[in-house]
């Protein structure tokens, strides 16, 4: 069934709203997946915080007009359905890459990230990027070593005299 004007300004609308407080999105081509597939998918993606959204080409180009992903307007054709990360850039990718690994019928189209379009095969990169978790983690791991390294440093020449007196007092006993 055909939309009327009216419907199709609210989803332009709607998905414009998306857009502009998405931090990635990513166009899958998802013709030959089930139903059940797809309800499956998206149950994941709700879980994520993953917006997964089915819009014609034609209303997803004017959508996008203002938005970061304004850059992939030209590369959506064919049966597509878009999904932005609202919480974390790489949670769409994630997502994407680990359910399409069973479905190989999956195939990513475009992938935006910052206003910068990148070719669906860097899936792969985004996906392997880091939680803002795992990030805070990883950087407190680094903010971490050099004063691990600077107090070892520092009680080393108290343990190496330490290590010298127990070996003078075993050479004692020995004898």
């Amino acid at each position: 069934m055909a939309l009327r004007l009216e419907d199709k300004k609210v989803v332009v609308t709607e998905v414009a709203e998306i857009a502009a407080q998405a931090l990635s999105a990513i166009a899958v081509n998802y013709q030959g997946l089930t139903v059940d597939e797809m309800t499956a998918f998206r149950q994941q993606a709700r879980d994520a915080n993953v917006h997964v959204r089915v819009i014609k080409n034609s209303l997803a180009r004017r959508a996008f007009q203002g938005t970061d992903f304004e850059c992939m307007t030209e590369g959506l054709v064919g049966p597509l359905f878009i999904a932005f990360s609202l919480d974390d850039p790489a949670a769409a990718a994630r997502i994407i890459f680990d359910f399409s690994k069973g479905h190989p019928k999956m195939e990513t189209a475009l992938v935006a990230i910052g206003g910068k379009l990148y070719d669906g095969s860097e899936l792969d990169r985004l996906s392997k990027l880091p939680t803002y978790d795992q990030a805070i983690a990883m950087m407190m791991g680094v903010m971490k070593a050099p004063v691990e390294k600077f107090v070892r440093t520092l009680s080393e020449p108290q343990a190496k005299l330490v290590r010298t007196l127990a070996a003078v007092r075993d050479q004692k006993q020995a004898a």
